[in-house]
């Protein structure tokens, strides 16, 4: 069972530094790149929770940046099954000081999705990897980066709102691994986006008997299902509302014929009476854990 962080807020002088994490954060958070897990270190590290050598020394300075036009998904929520890493796109404006070196090789700046209240509370998250920025002036850039999201770090209590926080980090030339943090610069942005992070749903559909003839009636079964990150599977969702709809052979257009609920196990089935050819499908208008989905309509031919 994965392993839940423990925070707690903070405070001090620096009010970007009252950031509290795990004490072992590189190591109980989804697995990022060394610099971004060092740069993340160095965010916490105000909050005395960081996973630094213990010799490290220091508080991070203000560093002169922040974050503004962050689009995570291009304005979408994120549907995750139970098996493929799911890319998610982030792009956002950097503004800077022009002391602020970007393009320094130790500079790091990127985007941190979380559930929780905002980030000095945050329950569980997914980092991007090290954003890559494009100057628009000498103290503006246009950035973008990828966070990638495993639903195998994924629980079903995970599903629902989200939001996002920017972060920037200079080290400056010190080592990563154990800074001097009085020379390394911090800068965060926080819930810079909001949106629902989403169990992928399935829905089948299946229209018998084909043929039928005109004025019989049409059985229509079909599953609804999501994701379940518990365990990895696919399980029925129960006591949805699911819409029958009907599109004829001429025509591109679906018509809602009736509107009916999944049983106990993700189970639908009706009846409706054959008046000419066309398609049936089911549809399902999503909720804030599970995105929409439509099934592929099953042809009826009407005789």
């Amino acid at each position: 069972m994965r392993i839940r962080a423990t925070v707690a807020a903070v405070s001090g002088a620096l009010a970007l530094s009252a950031l509290a994490a795990p004490a072992a954060l590189a190591a109980d958070s989804p697995k990022v790149p060394a610099d971004v897990a060092a740069a993340v270190e160095a965010v916490h590290a105000g909050s005395g929770r960081t996973a630094f050598a213990a010799d490290a020394t220091g508080t991070p300075y203000e560093l002169n940046a922040s974050f503004s036009n962050v689009k995570v998904n291009k304005g979408k929520n994120i549907a995750v099954g139970t098996t493929n890493v799911v890319k998610v796109p982030v792009t956002f404006t950097l503004t800077h000081g022009e002391e602020v070196d970007i393009h320094a090789p130790d500079f790091v700046a990127g985007i941190e999705l979380y559930r929780g209240t905002d980030f000095t509370d945050e329950e569980w998250w997914f980092d991007s990897d090290v954003a890559s920025c494009t100057d628009s002036s000498t103290t503006v850039a246009s950035c973008t980066a990828t966070v990638a999201i495993d639903p195998a770090e994924l629980l079903n209590e995970d599903a629902g709102a989200w939001k996002a926080a920017g972060f920037a980090v200079a080290f400056n030339g010190e080592d990563q691994e154990n800074p001097n943090l009085d020379n390394v610069g911090v800068a965060v942005t926080d819930k810079v986006a909001a949106y629902n992070l989403q169990r992928y749903s399935k829905l089948t559909v299946n229209a018998a008997p084909e043929p039928v003839k005109k004025g019989k009636t049409v059985t229509v079964t079909g599953k609804l299902s999501r994701a379940n990150w518990d365990d990895g599977k696919y399980h029925g969702y129960t006591n949805q509302s699911v819409k029958l709809q009907f599109r004829k052979k001429s025509s591109s257009t679906y018509t809602t014929l009736k509107t009916i609920k999944s049983n106990s196990t993700g189970d639908l089935k009706t009846t409706t009476t054959a008046t000419v050819d066309g398609y049936y499908r089911y549809s399902f208008a999503g909720t804030t854990t599970t995105p929409a989905v439509s099934a592929t309509g099953d042809y009826v031919d009407v005789q």
